[in-house]
């Protein structure tokens, strides 16, 4: 059973803890004021553990050492981020994301691999979607017959470098556009996946389920297939 850690105890880190124990997850919560659980009622069954966020000893009181994702849900930026790094970086959690108030930081903090929501469009819908593990594909838009889905894509970190010519293939997809920086990238057949890309792919919709678990592993090392750049026409006459 995956296990969840979030950071903030307030409103959405309320919910989201609601939600995660209510589908049956293991979940712990963290803030620095006891006060601040009354808000769980007494139906929660998770974790509650007061401390700083992005203490090593909190975080490990936590369960960090095994946990699935890491979500910084507090009202401060700098917290947020720091907690989410030491996550990744010392913990080495697969999923984590961040609460940023200030746009004008989500650049730089997705420049260092960290998914971030900003809180002009933030809410607990957005970080579940980056978190949990059964929502590897989601929806944005349908096709009118319906077969057909265009939806945000989860991939495990090991595609990162990945031409998406590659991931096109073995996924039986096709990538649309990617969102990287916070903008959005119409990619050519030499793009590479970069860490905290955002990947959007045409896909259909009874094939949601293999494309998630092709891509939520790491790939598999086919004879011939290659990470190199693409030849130019000019070399290909050579030959």
């Amino acid at each position: 059973m995956p296990h969840f850690v979030i950071m903030g105890a307030g409103r959405v880190g309320v919910t989201l803890a609601h939600t995660l124990d209510e589908a049956g997850h293991s979940v712990a919560i963290i803030d620095q004021d006891e006060r601040a659980f009354r808000r769980l009622g007494q139906h929660y069954s998770g974790r509650r553990v007061t401390g700083v966020g992005f203490d090593r000893d909190t975080l490990e009181r936590a369960g960090i050492e095994e946990a699935y994702a890491f979500a910084a849900v507090s009202s401060g930026d700098n917290s947020n981020i720091v907690a989410t790094r030491v996550a990744r970086e010392t913990y080495n959690v697969p999923h984590v994301v961040a609460r940023i108030y200030d746009p004008g930081r989500a650049e730089i903090y997705q420049r260092l691999g960290i998914p971030t929501v900003a809180a002009v469009r933030w809410s607990a819908d957005q970080v579940l979607r980056r978190i949990l593990p059964e929502t590897g594909v989601q929806g944005d838009f349908r096709e009118a017959s319906g077969r057909l889905l265009l939806g945000e894509v989860g991939l495990h970190r090991d595609w990162y470098g990945k031409l998406l010519t590659e991931i096109e293939e073995a996924a039986q997809l096709r990538v649309a556009y990617l969102t990287r920086f916070g903008q959005g990238i119409v990619p050519t057949p030499k793009t590479r996946l970069q860490e905290g890309d955002i990947l959007h792919a045409m896909m259909p919709v009874d094939s949601t389920g293999d494309i998630d678990r092709v891509l939520s592993k790491p790939p598999a090392g086919r004879p011939g297939t290659s990470t190199r750049p693409d030849k130019t026409d000019a070399q290909e006459d050579e030959q």
